[in-house]
């Protein structure tokens, strides 16, 4: 399902956009760019937030908060992957 939205840019970023879509670029319209800007945008913030997670891990770790772990972790991981 695909919905609309109308955007009001400068024209400084209607210029970018304009470099960036047409003939000899990766995007074909205005609307292939800015999807692909705002899917990278958010591959960085699900990054970010994974890079948290695993920080605090760490400190945790260092702090000694930690708990011992009686399963399968090969069982574990291949039912993750699934």
């Amino acid at each position: 399902m695909s919905s609309t939205l109308n955007l009001s840019l400068t024209d400084e970023l209607r210029a970018f956009i304009d470099r960036n879509c047409g003939d000899g670029t990766l995007y074909a319209t205005p609307s292939e760019f800015v999807r692909d800007v705002l899917r990278e945008k958010k591959q960085r913030l699900e990054a970010a937030q994974i890079r948290d997670a695993i920080l605090e891990g760490y400190h945790d770790a260092i702090q000694g908060r930690t708990v011992a772990y009686e399963g399968d972790l090969r069982q574990l991981m291949q039912k993750a992957g699934e």
